[in-house]
């Protein structure tokens, strides 16, 4: 990666306004950008919002700035696929893994018997898996990590070394899983998306990698869900600033394969 100036460009679209003025978010989506690829990156997220299958967005903001700090680079994690036939034994592998990485029974019985009711929020919920609380205190808006991306082709040279489709939304949300994964302080991490025709979801983690539960969710619900779980965070501003704004670039190194025991 070159020493040259690199932008963060970021997008939300949404339906009937704003999202401040209760509009109902349609897509969302972001890039790092060297200066002479900026129009290319917007037309990226453009085209993105425009062809969301959550409908037809009547606002949009696309932004970008520069970046001002160093960009750490992180490995992606170990990714691995769990092929279910159901939501209900997809969400008992969740609840599984969440246990086998440290979120106590209790947290997560809580956490999923509420599920519903915060499947509205923009970002995600963080939850500390010692009281089993929200934390962020964001509301509605959750906490949206942000300032990542993957070097396409280093994505697909990952990519075609474990026989996986070059898929975007698979790029996204690995790059934003590692991010979230890296701070010390994160468990793991539950999601599933708001498009109602993807049903996959995942449960990340530093000890177990990217899982990925092939239906979390029925087709064609638009609920989604994004669960930040903590322990033995001191310094919550510190965790959601690291999230938002610190830049990290996903770098594969090929030959350097992970394994999970």
């Amino acid at each position: 990666m070159s020493q040259e100036d690199f932008y963060s460009v970021r997008m939300r679209a949404s339906e009937n306004g704003a999202h401040e003025q209760g509009g109902r978010h349609i897509s969302g989506g972001e890039l790092i950008s060297t200066y002479g690829n900026l129009k290319n990156a917007v037309n990226v997220l453009l085209e993105k919002a425009l062809t969301h299958s959550r409908g037809t967005p009547d606002f949009m903001q696309i932004q970008f700035e520069l970046i001002d700090k160093p960009i750490k680079k992180l490995k992606p994690l170990p990714i691995e696929t769990n092929e279910v036939e159901s939501v209900k034994e997809g969400h008992a592998i969740a609840q599984h893994l969440l246990k086998i990485v440290g979120v106590p029974q209790k947290c997560i019985e809580k956490v999923f018997g509420q599920i519903t009711e915060n499947s509205g929020l923009r970002g995600a919920m963080v939850v500390d898996i010692q009281t089993s609380e929200r934390i962020d205190n964001r509301n509605e808006k959750g906490v949206r990590v942000s300032r990542m991306d993957w070097l396409t082709t280093n994505f697909d040279n990952w990519a075609d070394h474990h026989k996986i489709t070059r898929s975007q939304r698979v790029k996204e949300a690995l790059v934003l899983a590692t991010k979230v994964s890296q701070h010390p302080a994160t468990v793991a991490e539950l999601c599933w998306s708001d498009d109602p025709e993807y049903i996959t979801g995942y449960v990340a983690s530093k000890k177990l990698g990217y899982q990925r539960i092939t239906r979390l969710k029925e087709f064609g619900d638009e609920r989604g869900c994004r669960i930040f779980f903590v322990d033995g965070l001191s310094d919550l501003h510190a965790y959601i600033e690291y999230l938002e704004k610190q830049p990290i670039f996903v770098e594969w190194e090929e030959g350097n394969v992970a394994r999970i025991n």
